[in-house]
């Protein structure tokens, strides 16, 4: 008869196992209206093809799971595959170069699919067999690989974005309700019906000076760059009920906001100058309208929804010309501590940002776009990478970044949290970038 510790572990592994094949599936699901021309293109260095993204999430498992003596015979599928689809372990091995990831033509995406089969048939049928110490060691790297699928998935929706606004054609992804699940009842409130919504004026939410404690603690999953908790004095301070909109940003741009080099940085100024800006990215003007390209195609710019694929750089400029500043992460996350994980995020279908409730609460702090902070991406106080090649995973890239908040529109909801740090190069714009101001008071 099995002891009651056995019978706990089997059910972990059942629970594990069902994570394994849901996050697996949302990957494969949001592949279904593309083609394999469309999964092979790179449209630029920062992004990657899309069946380089469902190789890599899988190489992840064989190499830091299905490698370990504990599984046994494991049979990799392809031995060339460790060096296609390594991203930047140098623990691990070579690898191809980042901005040629769009040259592999083979393997072609029905191999990848097939790569992908192999290794989940691996994972179903070895995890319970484990025992209950190689299970409990184990389980830790299977979250993350998890958590680092989620990552890709959002990757995958922002990469092919970016690769469809590069076609004269401009097609769409597909239709937004594809996505959405009609039993949610937190989604429902947080669709978007496309018609124009009056916007509230910002409300400033004040919070009060003091010894404030941030960072993860407690058993469920984060990524190591989230902790360790530490304590953080804050000045008084005032954060915006909402985002800020494509309208306020329209007003930015008429006054000549992208012309004045008095309200950017000097490293923005510059890239401003090299890029060419004059718009966030993918907005287009068309006769006397702008437009802008989303994930279902070209529309015009509404002005309600919040402004999105905006560069640091942007957000610092338009805040100095609205009279305020971004926040850091730690006022952000001071202010969002207490809420529950609710917004307009993957799950609810919009595939874009959603214009605010109009409530004069705090409002769209998950979902909707990633929200830059003034904050350089570095080390927590007492912070150590894990050891292994895992710990190339997020401490090594704790240099000219920049840390932003709160998910996107693309985001799944049970990855993201409040102590969840994000970080992107202050020129990056692909993403759902977006900002949410702050004052000092």
């Amino acid at each position: 008869m099995a002891d009651a510790s056995t019978i706990l572990r089997d059910a972990d592994a059942v629970t594990l196992v069902a994570r394994y094949r849901a996050v697996r599936a949302a990957m494969e699901r949001a592949c279904e209206p593309l083609s394999p021309e469309d999964m092979g293109v790179q449209s630029v260095p920062d992004a990657s093809p899309t069946k380089w993204h469902l190789a890599h999430t899988t190489w992840f498992f064989e190499t830091f799971v299905l490698s370990d003596p504990a599984i046994g015979s494991y049979t990799p599928f392809d031995p060339a595959f460790n060096y296609l689809f390594n991203s930047y372990y140098e623990a691990v091995g070579d690898r191809h170069p980042r901005p040629k990831r769009g040259l592999l033509t083979r393997p072609s995406a029905a191999d990848v699919f097939r790569y992908r089969a192999h290794v989940d048939a691996a994972m179903a049928e070895r995890l319970p067999r484990l025992s209950d110490g190689d299970f409990d060691r184990l389980r830790p790297v299977i979250e993350l690989g998890l958590n680092h699928e989620q990552q890709h998935l959002e990757l995958l929706f922002t990469d092919i974005k970016h690769a469809f606004a590069q076609n004269p054609l401009r097609p769409a992804y597909r239709v937004a309700s594809t996505w959405r699940q009609d039993s949610d009842p937190v989604g429902q409130q947080h669709r978007q019906d496309r018609n124009p919504v009056a916007t509230a004026p910002v409300a400033w939410l004040p919070f009060d000076a003091g010894v404030r404690r941030v960072g993860h603690a407690g058993p469920e999953f984060a990524f190591d760059n989230e902790g360790p908790p530490h304590r953080v004095f804050l000045e008084p301070f005032a954060l915006a009920s909402r985002l800020v909109t494509c309208g306020e940003y329209l007003a930015f741009i008429a006054d000549r906001g992208y012309d004045r080099p008095e309200l950017w940085l000097s490293d923005g100024w510059h890239a401003r100058s090299q890029h060419g800006w004059d718009a966030p990215l993918y907005w287009e003007r068309h006769a006397d309208r702008w437009h802008l390209f989303t994930l279902g195609g070209m529309r015009p710019v509404e002005e309600s929804e919040p402004v999105c694929h905006v560069s640091f750089y942007e957000g610092d400029a338009y805040a100095r010309w609205a009279g305020a500043r971004l926040p850091t992460e730690s006022e952000w996350e001071v202010a969002c501590a207490d809420r529950p994980v609710n917004g307009n995020l993957l799950e609810v279908g919009n595939l874009h940002p959603a214009a605010a409730s109009n409530h004069r609460a705090l409002e769209q702090m998950f979902g909707d776009v990633w929200e830059w902070t003034q904050s350089a991406y570095s080390p927590y106080p007492g912070y150590r990478p894990p050891p292994g090649a895992l710990g190339e995973y997020n401490g090594k890239f704790m240099c000219n970044q920049l840390v932003l908040r709160g998910g996107s529109c693309v985001t799944p909801r049970d990855h993201i949290r409040a102590t969840y740090r994000n970080f992107f190069p202050p020129e990056a714009r692909w993403q759902f970038t977006g900002l949410r101001l702050a004052r000092t008071t």
